[in-house]
C-alpha cells in the first residue's frame, strides 16, 4: 500500500489530527488511515498478493494453537502508539492477547500492552514499514516486529524493543525459515519462500 501525507486545510486553525484521520477514513472506505510520528498517512487498499500473503501467514500461527485459548491473532486491529498524543496504527497482522477487549483505548484502538506480535507485508510504502513504524513499535514496546518485504524478498525479524528501535534485528531470505522467539506463546517457523511467492503476481 502506497502512503501520502496528508496536510491539515487552512481554517480558523488546524483540526485535532484524529479528527481529519477519521474523516479521511470515512471518505476513502478500505484505505488504511494512520497517524505516526505526528504525520496522518493514507494507504489504499492492498493488492491480490498482499492478501494472499496475510492468508499463507495467519496458518503457522493458528497450527500452533496462538488462535485459541491466551491469544488470538487478528488482522486490522488498532494499536494505541505513546510516541504521540493522537498517534496509532493499523498492522496488518497481530497476535495479542485473548483479553485485549479489555483494554480498548481511544479511537478503536487498543493498549500496546497486550500485543505479542505486530506484522507487515510491504507494498509500495515499504519504507515506512523499514524505519517508520520500526521506531514506532519499538517505542511502544511491542516485543515481536515482522516485516514480510516484498520489494527486496526478505523476511525481517525484531526483537527486544530498546527505546526507538530494536536490539536484534534478523534477516531471512528464500530457502530459510524465519523462527519466531518463543515469548509469542508457541513454536513458530516463517516459510519464507513460500511468503514471499504469496506475495508476488502470479504470471
Amino acid at each position: 500500500m502506497s502512503a501520502a501525507a496528508v496536510e491539515h486545510p487552512c481554517d480558523d486553525g488546524p483540526e485535532p489530527l484524529l479528527v481529519t484521520a477519521n474523516r479521511l477514513a470515512e471518505q476513502h472506505p478500505g484505505y488504511r488511515v494512520e497517524i505516526i510520528g505526528g504525520v496522518i498517512t493514507v494507504a489504499p487498499p492492498p493488492d491480490g498478493p498482499h492478501a494472499r500473503a496475510l492468508t499463507k501467514l495467519m496458518r503457522p500461527f493458528i497450527a500452533a494453537g496462538l488462535d485459541d485459548g491466551d491469544s488470538e491473532v487478528l488482522q486490522g486491529i488498532g494499536l494505541w502508539l505513546p510516541g504521540g498524543p493522537e498517534d496509532y496504527a493499523v498492522p496488518d497482522l497481530a497476535l495479542v492477547d485473548a483479553d485485549f477487549d479489555e483494554h480498548k483505548l481511544e479511537n478503536n484502538c487498543y493498549d500496546p500492552a497486550v500485543f505479542r506480535l505486530v506484522l507487515e507485508v510491504t507494498s509500495s510504502n515499504y519504507n515506512s514499514d523499514l524505519r517508520h513504524k520500526v521506531a514506532a513499535y519499538a517505542g511502544a514496546k511491542i516485543p515481536v516486529y515482522v516485516i514480510i518485504d516484498r520489494r527486496h524478498g526478505r523476511v525481517h525479524v525484531l526483537t527486544e524493543p530498546v527505546g526507538g528501535t530494536y536490539d536484534r534485528h534478523e534477516v531471512y531470505a528464500p530457502g530459510q525459515e524465519a523462527p519466531l522467539p518463543d515469548s509469542i506463546g508457541a513454536e513458530v517457523a516463517l516459510d519464507v519462500a513460500e511468503l514471499i511467492k504469496a506475495g508476488r503476481p502470479r504470471n
